[in-house]
């Protein structure tokens, strides 16, 4: 199984060394390690060159967006499958071997991913929560929608090897897209692809303070919403129904109304709400965020940051 690792890289400069240590201390080498530069203007690049790391390839490009750095790796990689790491996560040492031993017992699957830990601008590092699964430790994520609308999403960017037949036959990384655009590409993958899964974590994604609703979200959701109209054209396009994708997209516009909410953009936080709760009625926190909108928006923060200080760990 030869894998090769594409990391989209733009302004990194102090996480890129970690990611590719922890590609350089695997257990099993990849064939070749791909590093996008998608015009960083911080030095991140050079921090790459200098680390002679074995089989790198760094790849220049004009600032494209993450979608466009990881389509161009997939292009350039000359391996069967492609395992990616942001430049700010890491693997453990047994990422790809664990990789190759999903390939190998659950063959059938295009798709091999593992669980992975959150990490804090702190340091600290917690498991996801994952829900529903249809097996105890490893197997076959065949219900793959119905996980994701009631956990921690599955599947990870940092977390995740695919056969690169599979990702030509749903066209990359969708390009244009601020926000939600692995989530979109790891649904369409779902749709038509096995998933070899395992609960047990051998990433970690470190997260900003915007995910841990210390601070307020950094983008603003596009008016456009092409995720939710590209999910919704997944659940219609299907041959068979698709368990839980409902739950799913009432999911992806309850995170929508989550950040127009933080943002203090209420009319939109109450458009997201209705949109989701078309798809699952019964989703109390929805009922939560519709009435927190007739709050103060310095009382509806500090309801966030509490959140965010009492995840489970």
């Amino acid at each position: 199984m030869d894998i090769s690792v594409v990391i989209p890289l733009y302004n990194k400069k102090d996480t890129i060394e970690r990611a590719l240590e922890s590609v350089r201390h695997q257990s099993l080498q990849p064939k070749e390690i791909i590093v996008v530069n998608d015009g960083s203007t911080d030095g991140s690049e050079k921090i790459a060159e200098a680390m002679n790391v074995p089989d790198l390839r760094i790849i220049h490009q004009q600032n494209a967006g993450v979608s466009a750095a990881r389509n161009r790796g997939i292009y350039e990689a000359e391996s069967e499958w492609i395992a990616f790491l942001d430049a700010d996560d890491e693997w453990m040492s047994d990422f790809l071997e664990t990789i190759r031993s999903l390939q190998g017992r659950f063959s059938e699957c295009t798709v091999c991913a593992t669980a992975y830990r959150l990490g804090d601008q702190k340091g600290n590092t917690r498991p996801i929560v994952l829900k529903r699964l249809p097996f105890i430790q490893d197997g076959v994520l065949s219900n793959y929608f119905e996980v994701a609308s009631c956990s921690s999403p599955p599947i990870c960017s940092s977390a995740v090897c695919v056969k690169k037949t599979s990702f030509d036959a749903v066209g990359g990384f969708p390009e244009g897209i601020r926000s939600g655009e692995d989530l979109l590409t790891w649904a369409r993958l779902a749709a038509s692809n096995n998933i070899a899964y395992t609960i047990q974590p051998h990433a970690i994604f470190w997260q900003d303070p915007a995910h841990t609703y210390q601070n307020k979200p950094s983008r603003t959701p596009q008016k456009n919403d092409l995720v939710g109209r590209e999910l919704q054209s997944i659940k219609m396009s299907s041959l068979k129904n698709i368990d839980g994708i409902d739950h799913y997209i009432a999911q992806w516009h309850k995170m929508r109304a989550s950040i127009y909410l933080r943002l203090n953009i209420r009319w939109y936080t109450i458009e997201e709400c209705l949109k989701s709760l078309r798809h699952r009625l019964l989703n109390p926190p929805v009922y939560a965020y519709l009435a927190l909108c007739v709050l103060p928006d310095s009382i509806v923060q500090t309801i966030f940051k509490h959140a965010g200080k009492n995840c489970p760990s």
